[in-house]
């Protein structure tokens, strides 16, 4: 059988705090329950640089992932959401 990936998208520019990450582990939690198999990418406009180290007024606060990597909180929620483990 073939499978058919299916992406959503969601996008906010670079305006913090808007719930963008808190609305896509929702709505894959929604989608895992239903017995799909859901992951997480996260594109961030910070190219090279460490999100532990900016100022957290202006990148909110930071999540250290298991393999070390300090990355927006997004990605901890993603985790916590879909109950994944995700990669820096």
């Amino acid at each position: 059988s073939i499978l058919i990936m299916k992406y959503i998208v969601v996008t906010g520019g670079v305006v913090s705090g808007l719930g963008k990450g808190i609305t896509i582990s929702s709505i894959g939690c929604i989608l895992k329950s239903s017995g799909l198999r859901v992951t997480s990418i996260k594109i961030d406009p910070y190219l090279n640089i460490d999100a532990g180290t900016m100022s957290p007024f202006e990148h909110g606060e930071a999540f250290v992932l298991d393999d070390g990597g300090e990355t927006d909180l997004d990605l901890g929620n993603y985790e916590r959401f879909l109950d994944i483990t995700l990669s820096g």
